[in-house]
């Protein structure tokens, strides 16, 4: 897989407020401190292997990863057991949690549910990157998902 970027990304950045979000119930305003963050800063920390991928499925949404998410991915990264991997397995690609059991390497779903399994390398286990974001776009510009 090819990068996208041939040089540096470029530089945009813009306004990010420090104050986190409650999720839950608001909370009094606080002290909200302005300064500017630059998502190509923040995301790709090797433009020159850094590459994106659109998920497909709910095999990883206990991860964070959902079905249409944008992965942001390091091929340069060397994959630990932990590491949520881009892999080919008997020539088939998957996003999954790369694990080691009993000396052999696995590949994990993160849904609770059961209903994936777990991938067993048989033949040829070909990484092409760690991922090291994920982005989920609720909103677009069209409005469409």
């Amino acid at each position: 897989m090819n990068s996208i970027y041939a040089g540096s990304p470029p530089q945009l950045p813009l306004p990010f407020f420090e104050a986190s979000i409650p999720a839950g119930f608001p909370s009094p305003a606080a002290d909200y401190v302005e300064r500017r963050i630059d998502l190509n800063e923040r995301l790709v920390h090797d433009a020159a292997a850094t590459f994106f991928v659109r998920a497909a499925g709910e095999s990883m949404k206990d991860a964070g990863i959902q079905d249409g998410a944008i992965l942001v991915v390091n091929s340069a990264r060397i994959a630990v057991p932990g590491d949520i991997v881009i892999a080919s397995v008997d020539g088939r690609h998957t996003v999954k949690r790369l694990r080691q059991v009993g000396g052999r390497y696995e590949l994990h779903p993160d849904n609770a549910s059961g209903r994936y399994p777990v991938i067993r390398v048989s033949e040829e286990l070909h990484i092409f990157g760690v991922v090291t974001a994920c982005i989920v776009e609720f909103a677009t510009l069209n409005g469409a998902r």
